[in-house]
């Protein structure tokens, strides 16, 4: 398989924190490829770096170590504006929290990203509103995050993560505030999306529910992965 059929190149990656002066190793030498299109769960204990892992992949944090390659682009050969570029144009954030703007509506919300990008109005107004009827949820596009379920938040935190087609979508502990209907709805609507779409998706998490809708589920143990499985590894 050439480069470019993979949009996540990790080669021993290292990530040192420092607490009091002790050196905490959240990574300690990861390898890891992620194809095209696939589907993938980050899984470990508390401390395990799944998180560190996802942030590095997205350029929210550098490595201490080690190369990180997105969508062909090698992220420790970046200033801090090329990589806030990266995270503006190649990769889709959802977090836990949905991070939504308070004082916007959910359109606004969607469009805040493309707003970044400097697309036009017209074209942002046009794009949020068909995402957000997409994703079932184009009647609460002038409503504000306060008037929305968790549910539909972290609806339209995907939309917003989405809209300007990413090469890559991370989402870290998606479904940890949200029951467990609500979370099977969004399992549901990431499937679709990596499936219709074939978004690249990443996801670190606690949760069984996340790991079994993904077809790679990787297991990290203090820093370093201890087993990766996909579903045709099961099938074989």
């Amino acid at each position: 398989m050439g480069e470019q059929d993979y949009v996540v190149q990790c080669h021993g990656l290292e990530r040192t924190y420092h607490d009091d002066g002790i050196p905490v190793h959240a990574l300690a030498g990861v390898d890891l490829e992620v194809e095209r299109g696939d589907f993938v769960s980050l899984a470990g204990p508390s401390g395990s770096g799944k998180s560190t892992l996802l942030n590095c992949i997205g350029g929210l944090d550098r490595p201490t170590g080690g190369r990180v390659v997105v969508g062909g682009v090698d992220l420790a050969s970046l200033s801090a504006t090329e990589l806030a570029d990266v995270r503006l144009r190649r990769v889709g954030f959802v977090f836990q929290s949905y991070n939504l703007i308070p004082v916007l509506s959910a359109r606004e919300n969607v469009e805040f990203i493309m707003q970044l990008q400097g697309i036009p109005a017209a074209e942002r107004h046009r794009d949020a509103m068909e995402m957000l009827d997409s994703l079932g949820i184009g009647e609460l596009a002038d409503r504000r995050p306060g008037e929305l379920s968790g549910g539909q938040q972290q609806r339209v935190a995907v939309a917003r993560a989405i809209v300007s087609k990413p090469v890559l979508l991370l989402a870290d502990e998606p479904s940890a505030n949200l029951d467990s209907h609500t979370t099977e709805e969004l399992l549901q609507l990431l499937a679709d999306i990596n499936q219709d779409r074939g978004m690249t998706i990443i996801t670190a998490t606690h949760d069984p529910a996340v790991m079994a809708f993904a077809r790679r589920r990787i297991r990290l143990v203090d820093g370093l992965i201890v087993s990766d499985q996909r579903d045709q590894d099961a099938e074989d």
